[in-house]
């Protein structure tokens, strides 16, 4: 059976929720040090790009505003380590991106259409 969009919504705002559990406190210098935190941020933005590349693109055309394809492909490159993984781009996501991205996906969760 396949998963509906709403499901996928909700997988991006968890992970959102669990990156900024795992971050809570934490400086970019801590970041860099800890593989652990970097390891479970890491997964949460490979599953947060996985959630997205199931969502159907007229879903997706909905939205313009949101970086759908930059998204999947950060994804990409942290599943397959692409010349290897940039430590300040996944901090800067988190730190600059994902409060943005937690918002508009709170919004669209909260539009009556999908709760259908």
């Amino acid at each position: 059976m396949k998963k509906g969009v709403r499901v996928y919504i909700d997988d991006v705002l968890e992970c959102i929720d669990k990156i900024e559990e795992y971050t809570e406190g934490v400086g970019e210098g801590e970041f860099y040090e800890n593989t652990q935190i970097q390891d479970a941020v890491i997964r949460r933005l490979e599953i947060v790009g996985g959630a997205i590349k199931n969502i159907p693109e007229e879903f997706r055309e909905q939205y313009p505003d949101i970086p759908w394809r930059k998204i999947a492909g950060m994804r990409d490159v942290l599943i397959h380590g692409y010349a290897g993984v940039n430590l300040l781009r996944v901090w800067r996501v988190v730190i600059d991106d994902l409060p943005d991205l937690k918002k508009r996906f709170q919004e669209m969760e909260g539009e009556a259409w999908l709760k259908s």
